[in-house]
């Protein structure tokens, strides 16, 4: 081909991609506008007898759903009625090129001040599924979270088709103390934190715990008798992956994180913090009257660190029948929602055991991507770069003319690769965009651990467990294919981690326990239809690997999604470098932007 036919196409190709990304924008702007009024304030709330204030938006607890289809325009309007600082992350959103509305403090954004209003806008881009929001601000997402679903445009690829949806089903934690008091005092002392009393089912807590055998207290739902139900799902607790079960109903997963999966059966779920599963559950039970055709919906942890103290309850919701039996029917009839009457001669089929590790892992591997013409499973085949990833917790030497009560009379932190990260004081995108010359972090994070051991074998305790502390981060070029290997390691003891990714979903391309071998695993990788997520749950004693295209400008935290181990360090951040073209740059930030 001669000079100028060269010349020729490679001005095609320009003035192709210009009308395509003239087509997206006009697209964009013909997009219908959703828009929201978030009002962070306090509300006094009542639980297990307790009554306190608790931090809340518009009042409610669970927070109001987001509802929106997909191609939305988003704009949510947060004021904060509070004393202090706070941000809302849209979590699961891939904020194309919109990083400014992602949220997490001192990564994306300065906090809201306190009187202060910032409205988030955002378009949702090829998601569609169940999603969640929450605040990113300290220990706030304890009850300031809820919902975000994103409709599709094209009907279900899954069957049979739901006759209805249920509301969605948040699940949280519940302290009869203040939460901001209990981070406070884990990190004064640097001891584990105070467990939580109570797990919630949107949250109410159910008839298992102290003042709560009432309706009022307890999340019921209704079905009829042969019809199918889609059940949204999330977890919102701070520290404990959860069990859920429905009593004598079979669950079939069909959805995590946005994305759909394969469908396939199951008698519970494993659900981390920070992770959505939407399931269709089919009303196919014959209820008894006794229980006036109630089934138990039960909600327990998954525990991988019983020597820490936990939370070892459960919460109780109830799946009620309204098309059963003439007796069952006429007791229903003469009972309004508020006023049932919560059975005592439930029972909690179905939900494994607290400990249950082969389960979970069981449950996480039985997830596959749809991987379908209309749904394809774009997993990178080959990496430009592999990070592997120290991730577990570790004791500091307590400082001098201090009382520390870590075990042995040490702090606990947590780390990366050996750092535990520190936050800068003003916003990592901030300072990437306006090229700041005293940034306040640096873009040095070690791709590998500084030193190599059996990572998943060291015999606990006895080891030098001093971490180091920084605001080391990953810097790549725009549109690297990204391989992240998260080894679990045994300083302390195993336990799961559930990593969240923000600005991308990744493709999880497998797991193992012990330790991750690069000559042997990556030839055991699945890279045709692995599950693709926003938050993986790297399993007690061993690893897991994911692989996305980092095509996302901006910057993007990576953390664990148990708060006590963000609160410790267990997290960075990566920076995704501006594209040549102007639809691969970071768009300029909003006028209404808060600063520090």
């Amino acid at each position: 081909m001669g000079r100028s036919s060269a010349s020729s196409v490679t001005s095609l190709l320009r003035d192709f991609v210009a009308v395509l990304f003239v087509l997206s924008w006009i697209s964009a702007s013909s997009a219908a506008t959703r828009r929201f009024k978030f009002n962070v304030e306090w509300k006094s709330v009542t639980r297990l007898c307790h009554t306190k204030p608790l931090l809340t938006v518009n009042g409610q607890y669970p927070g109001p759903t987001i509802a929106v289809h997909e191609g939305d325009n988003v704009e949510i309007k947060v004021t904060n009625s509070i004393s202090t600082n706070t941000t809302l992350h849209w979590h699961g959103i891939k904020q194309l090129r919109t990083g400014w509305a992602d949220g997490p403090a001192y990564i994306t954004q300065c906090p809201i001040q306190s009187g202060h209003t910032y409205t988030y806008k955002f378009q949702v881009i090829d998601q569609r599924g169940t999603l969640w929001w929450h605040s990113h601000v300290f220990w706030q997402r304890a009850s300031v979270n809820g919902a975000l679903i994103i409709y599709p445009r094209m009907p279900y690829p899954f069957k049979p088709k739901p006759h209805a949806e249920i509301p969605p089903i948040v699940f949280g934690e519940w302290w009869n103390g203040d939460v901001d008091a209990v981070e406070e005092q884990m990190m004064l002392g640097g001891g584990g934190p105070n467990v939580s009393d109570a797990y919630t089912i949107n949250g109410l807590p159910g008839p298992l715990y102290p003042c709560s055998s009432s309706a009022k207290h307890t999340f019921v739902t209704s079905v009829s008798r042969g019809k199918t139900y889609l059940l949204r799902i999330v977890n919102a607790a701070l520290n404990n992956e959860m069990f859920f079960a429905v009593a004598n109903h079979t669950l079939t997963v069909v959805e995590v994180d946005a994305a759909y999966t394969k469908p396939f059966k199951t008698s519970a779920i494993m659900i981390a913090p920070g992770q959505t599963t939407s399931v269709l559950l089919t009303a196919d039970q014959v209820p008894d009257d006794s229980t006036g055709g109630m089934f138990a919906m039960s909600l327990t942890p998954y525990v991988t660190a019983p020597i820490f103290p936990f939370d070892n309850s459960t919460a109780v919701g109830f799946l009620r029948y309204t098309n059963t039996t003439r007796k069952t029917r006429m007791m229903s009839s003469q009972q309004q929602p508020s006023t049932f009457t919560i059975p005592t001669n439930f029972k909690l089929h179905n939900l494994p055991d607290m400990l249950d590790t082969q389960f979970a892992m069981k449950f996480s591997t039985s997830l596959r991507s749809l991987a379908t013409s209309k749904y394809p499973c774009n997993v990178p085949q080959t990496f430009d770069k592999r990070v592997f990833v120290t991730i577990g917790l570790q004791l500091q030497d307590c400082p001098p003319n201090r009382t520390c009560t870590g075990y042995d009379g040490k702090r606990f932190f947590a780390s990366m690769n050996n750092q535990s990260f520190i936050r800068p004081t003003a916003a990592i995108l901030q300072s990437y965009y306006h090229d700041l010359k005293r940034p306040g972090y640096t873009t040095d994070f070690a791709e590998k651990p500084p030193a190599e051991f059996d990572f998943s074998g060291v015999d606990p305790f006895t080891l030098n467990m001093n971490t180091e502390f920084g605001s080391k981060i990953l810097s790549v070029p725009h549109g690297t294919n990204l391989e992240f290997v998260f080894q679990n390691t045994n300083f302390l003891h195993m336990e799961n981690h559930p990593i969240h990714l923000h600005g991308h979903n990744f493709f999880v391309l497998g797991y193992g326990f012990g330790n991750f071998d690069p000559n042997k695993h990556p030839a055991q990788y699945n890279l045709v239809d692995p599950v693709e997520r926003n938050t993986v749950a790297v399993p007690s004693g061993g690893w897991a690997a994911i692989r996305f295209k980092a095509d996302n400008p901006g910057a993007w935290f990576i953390h664990c999604h148990l708060e006590e181990h963000t609160t410790w360090g267990l997290a960075t951040a990566f920076i995704v470098q501006n594209g040549p073209l102007p639809s691969q740059s970071l768009l300029p930030p909003p006028h209404d932007l808060p600063s520090c």
